[in-house]
């Protein structure tokens, strides 16, 4: 697997096999073990058993605040570059895990699994392992689609919604990925036009030209150390199905996906947060926040996608207060 393939595609967002599917209709009931796979790993980490294999999970933090559980982005990516927000845990517990096939969790293949009702049903069986009834949601990027679907699926177990650079509305982001394209030297802008033509997604040049975007607008240089572990626990079969090639050609189940007609419908706190410089753009985010009633809206400064990485001090401060405001109401 190579090092500029995971990080062009790994990074943000994420599917379904039908569009009712992706909008979290009909969500299966997942049967499990509720007994926590056996393991040595360090305190607080553990597996659970699920259909298909087993996930592996983080509980960290102290205080008597509700649970926050964490979505990573991806679809396929790991929570690893999520390891920040473990600071939250000052009031609270803090739940970090690698969605199945991707991470320290069992690797897949079967495309099957790669779509939003066994996604939601897996944070469910999560959830009831760990005996929280109300929890927090942190999800960022495709984690944040997960977070919603979740919430539509679970009202009654959902305290708010954290929604991090969301990935709601592909039509949306694939347009506005394509003009971020257009700030590329133009040399680099011809490099993929060619090679999107081709088919050929692993030339590098591509790779390259790949590269100079995720800098721009996933992540702001110097890349973190934590990248070569997220290489190595990222699932690229995953993200190829559901998404597709790169963040700015969406060939994969979520083409088509939009949730903007359900945010009118949400009822609890919602958060909705985007870097500075993010591909996720400032702007629609900020849209999605006013359709959803009574939700609020952050802007990280100084960040790109991946403002948990750029700037933490900010971003943690911004979720922290948001979650103690709503456990106080």
């Amino acid at each position: 697997m190579k090092r500029a393939i995971l990080t062009g595609r790994g990074i943000v967002i994420g599917a379904a096999i039908t569009l009712n599917a992706c909008r979290g209709d009909n969500v299966p009931t997942m049967k499990i073990d509720t007994a926590a796979v056996a393991t040595n790993l360090p305190p607080g980490e553990n597996y659970l058993a699920v259909p298909g294999g087993r996930i592996w999970y983080k509980v960290s933090g102290e205080g008597s605040g509700t649970p926050v559980i964490l979505l990573h982005g991806g679809p396929g990516f790991t929570s690893v570059y999520m390891k920040s927000l473990e600071q939250l845990g000052a009031d609270r517990k803090v739940i970090r895990y690698d969605q199945l096939g991707s991470g320290n969790s069992t690797k897949v293949s079967d495309t099957a699994m790669f779509n939003i009702p066994h996604f939601v049903a897996e944070l469910e069986a999560l959830r009831a392992h760990l005996g929280y009834d109300k929890v927090h949601l942190f999800g960022h990027s495709w984690g944040a689609i997960l977070g919603l679907e979740y919430y539509r699926a679970h009202p009654e177990h959902v305290a708010s919604l954290i929604e991090a650079s969301p990935a709601l509305d592909i039509p949306a982001w694939e347009k506005h990925a394509r003009d971020l394209v257009k700030t590329l030297p133009d040399s680099m802008q011809r490099v993929i036009a060619k090679r999107e033509a081709e088919g050929n997604f692993e030339a590098p040049d591509y790779q390259a030209a790949l590269m100079e975007f995720y800098g721009k607008y996933v992540w702001q240089r110097p890349v973190q150390p934590e990248l070569d572990s997220i290489f190595a626990g990222a699932n690229q079969g995953i993200y190829n199905y559901m998404q597709g090639p790169s963040e700015f050609t969406i060939t994969g189940t979520l083409k088509k996906y939009d949730a903007t007609p359900y945010l009118k419908d949400v009822k609890v706190p919602t958060l909705f947060m985007v870097g500075e410089l993010d591909e996720a753009n400032p702007a629609t985010v900020k849209r999605f926040a006013a359709m959803t009633p009574g939700s609020e809206f952050a802007v990280v400064p100084n960040a790109a996608h991946i403002f948990t990485w750029d700037n933490p001090k900010d971003a943690n401060r911004l979720i922290m207060d948001f979650l103690r405001s709503t456990d106080s109401r």
